[in-house]
Parts: structure tokens; sequence; C-alpha cells
């Protein structure tokens, strides 16, 4: 039996993800399994491609039985009997030293209450766009808030780069599959985790990663509607959780609309350019959130018609592995 399980949740369109298995072939300790979990929506031959990987430690496929990233990394922690359940998308480049950073940390450690999360920076050879910087902050992550810290709260629990004892996942049934299928379950996770078992996540630098995946405005145009519909769902959830999303979209979307030169000539003044690249950045990143506080408010006054979704789901029975 192996300590620690790395669960991949993956529709297995990403040219990354051989990349993130090249990686954990060449982890400093191969003393883990890995268990790739294929979406109910994904192509089951495109899935069976990874499956020929024998340098890749303990490689299992199995199959999600709903859509959604939270079906995804519960039929993936159920489907193995390790202590440690490490989580990573299949987009995050694991660094040699990740796992065994994990592990060292849960064996010093051991109770259950006690999780370990990893930064994740871009990939290099990636172009880091203006905008790539722009969601650095709180948006997709917030590694950057951590940098001074070597202990965290469940609002910075990230399913990219994060590890649980299985016993804490088993006390609180898991992801919420139903609740929250995509967006916002690693935080409700984080939140039921908190709630009952006064969570502990111990913030591990030397578990990093790369992020493997370019980002556009274009693409958040969209996700920030689904942002939205969980973040209304979450806070209808957790009451006492001010929603921090709708907050910074409403105060941009109330403030005069930015045009003219300015805004369209800040993506190309770069940021370390002395005394004005700092105003620049800060005129382009309040571009930005206006750009996206239309959709994501829309999706919201559209969320609010929704019914309560709910008390958390209770503790869940396993499956053999």
């Amino acid at each position: 039996m192996s300590r620690v399980a790395v669960v991949i949740p993956t529709l297995g369109r990403r040219p990354a993800l051989r990349h993130c298995l090249d990686r954990l072939a060449a982890q400093s300790t191969q003393d883990f399994v890995t268990v790739l979990v294929a979406d109910a929506a994904a192509d089951p031959d495109v899935i069976r491609s990874y499956a020929d990987r024998p340098d890749v430690p303990g490689l299992r496929l199995v199959t999600a039985p709903r859509p959604g990233a939270s079906s995804a990394r519960n039929t993936g922690w159920r489907a193995t009997d390790a202590d440690v359940i490490l989580f990573l998308d299949d987009d995050v480049l694991p660094d040699p030293g990740l796992v065994e950073a994990h592990l060292r940390r849960h064996d010093e450690r051991p109770q259950p209450h006690v999780g370990v999360l990893g930064p994740v920076r871009w990939a290099e050879g990636l172009r880091v766009t203006p905008f790539m910087r722009f969601i650095e902050d709180g948006f997709q992550f917030d590694f950057e808030a951590l940098r001074a810290t070597s202990e965290t709260g469940w609002w910075h629990l990230y399913t990219c780069n994060v590890s649980l004892k299985r016993q804490a996942l088993r006390d609180v049934g898991g992801l919420d599959e139903q609740g929250f299928p995509f967006g916002y379950e690693d935080l409700d996770l984080g939140r039921r985790l908190h709630d009952r078992l006064g969570l502990t996540l111990l913030y591990e630098r030397t578990a990093s990663a790369e992020h493997d995946h370019v980002m556009t405005l274009e693409q958040w145009l969209g996700r920030v509607q689904r942002i939205a519909w969980s973040e209304r769902r979450f806070v209808t959830r957790f009451p006492d959780v001010a929603p921090h999303f709708h907050d910074r979209m409403r105060a941009a979307a109330d403030e005069p609309p930015m045009r003219g030169r300015t805004a369209r000539i800040a993506p190309y003044v770069p940021e370390r350019t002395p005394v004005i690249g700092g105003h620049f950045r800060r005129v382009l990143h309040r571009w930005y959130l206006q750009q996206l506080a239309g959709p994501f408010l829309q999706a919201w006054d559209e969320a609010e018609a929704e019914a309560d979704p709910g008390p958390p789901p209770a503790a869940a029975a396993e499956p053999s592995p």
C-alpha cells in the first residue's frame, strides 16, 4: 500500500496532461500511486491513450459517474486506500520534489485535520500576458498573499496542488458533487473541513509546480459567469462569508466606464517602467474588472432566482478500492 495517492481529474484534451505525467515519473520519491480520473464527459478513447505509462508510479485510470471536478476527485480518492490524497490539476506540472515535500509535512503533522498546500506559478516558456498577471491578484489563485506565511486558512484550499488526509475527506463526505460540481467546490470543501475538524492548512513552498495554461480575457468573460453562480450559492450556504468577487465587480461597474488612449496603451507599458509603470498597471487592472463585471453581475442576478442549495452533504460510505 502506498501512503500517497496523486489524484488528477481530466477531460483528457490538454497537451499539458502528458507533461504532468512526465513530471510525476521524474519525482524524487516513487512512493505513491497515480489515479487519473476521466470526467464523465471525457472521450474514453482519449483517456485510454494515457494508460500505457509504466514509468508513472502506480498509474490507474478510473471514470467518474457524473460530470464535474467534484465527482472526478471523489471518484479518485475513493478508488485508493492511501492515507494521504494529493490533488493536482491536469495542467499543473509538479517540480521534482513536490510529492516528497507533501509527504514530509504530513509525516511531521500526522493529525487528520492537517493539510498541505503548495504554490503554483506560470510555466516556464509561457508568454505571461498582462491579463495573466491580473488574474494572479486573487482571481484564479492568490499565492502572492502567502509569500510570508507558513500556514493559512480554508479560503486558500486550492485543489490544483493540495494534499489532505483520507480520514478528513471521509469525515466530511468528500466534495459536494451536486451543490458545487465545478467552481467553488474546493472552497466549500475547505470551509466544511474547517467547521467540522478545525482544518489547519500548511503552506509548503518546496511543494511547488508550474501552471501550463494560457489564460485570456475572452475565456474569462465566460468563466466569470460560472464564478458568479458558484459564489452566489456559496454565500447562501455560508452567509457569514462576504461575496468577494461580487463586491469587486459591483464596485468596478459603478465607476465611470474607462475609455480613451490610456486604457488602449496600458497593456504595452511594462510594469517596471519608472514612475508610470505602476500607474498603467492599475489602469489596466481597472479596465479588466470593468470588462468582466457585466457578464458576472448578469449571471449573479440570474442565480438569485434559484432555490436555497440546501445543507452540506452527509458523510458518505466509501466503496472498496
